[in-house]
């Protein structure tokens, strides 16, 4: 088994081995993962913190040893903390990250970072205001960053902020957590969940107070939620159709 380390800021990750295949989601710097396949351009890895699989540029990470792999699973994250940022590297050449990069690899990547940053779980009265840092995000999807984002990319970066690892897909994060019976039983923090037509999850959004949801759609925008689903406030209209509320934080 091979082990790699991302020194870039933001990297694509693909379905297949190929710069024109669908964008699946993003590597950010600092992420570490096990690489599965390894062919002469593309290896195809396994991301270590929500277990995601898709082909990476090998121009695009670094090698490490299994042992730098062990010992950066064992530490608690410290992640970059404003939308961008930068390192430096050992020829004091600067080089943007992006909210929530992970800043553990920097020794095996010989980089220095000197902005802000945070470590370890934060109180769930915290997730909300995170979530505002990428209100009016692009949707995009694969996107995990405040210049291109989707709903599913959206809940668990905001969440990885607060120190909480979700999976990475809508359906993957609607299998995580207690399900609550009525809207009034959540509470600012919790997850909203929405199915298509087939019955399929295929949206989720972060419940804040007096009934509104803040979510990925289009933009990263703020609606309103009820027994059925979002109300957009714009077209008036609901979008969304409701299906499950889980709350993964307890208050």
């Amino acid at each position: 088994m091979q082990y790699g380390l991302c020194y870039l800021s933001v990297v694509p990750l693909r379905l297949e081995p190929s710069d024109t295949s669908e964008l699946v989601s993003q590597v950010l710097y600092g992420d570490f993962f096990k690489v599965l396949e390894h062919r002469k351009v593309w290896s195809r890895i396994r991301l270590s913190f929500d277990k995601y699989e898709g082909w990476i540029d090998n121009k695009q990470f670094q090698f490490i040893e299994e042992l730098a792999y062990k010992e950066l699973e064992k530490e608690t994250p410290i992640l970059s903390t404003d939308l961008v940022d930068f390192i430096s590297d050992k020829n004091n050449q600067l080089h943007p990250i992006i909210l929530g990069s992970n800043l553990n690899g920097l020794p095996f990547l010989k980089h220095n970072f000197e902005g802000s940053k945070s470590k370890g779980k934060l109180d769930k009265s915290n997730i909300v205001n995170t979530s505002l840092l990428y209100l009016n995000t692009p949707y995009l999807w694969g996107g995990k960053t405040p210049f291109g984002i989707d709903c599913s990319g959206f809940t668990q970066m905001v969440y990885r902020l607060n120190g909480f690892n979700i999976l990475r897909d809508a359906s993957q994060q609607a299998s995580q957590g207690d399900a609550l019976s009525f809207i009034e039983e959540s509470s600012p923090g919790d997850l909203a969940f929405f199915d298509n037509n087939e019955g399929d999850i295929t949206h989720v959004g972060i419940i804040m107070e007096n009934h509104r949801i803040i979510h990925a759609h289009g933009k990263v925008r703020i609606d309103l939620l009820d027994h059925s689903g979002i109300y957009n406030v714009d077209t008036q209209n609901h979008t969304h159709k409701l299906r499950v509320i889980k709350r993964i934080v307890s208050s």
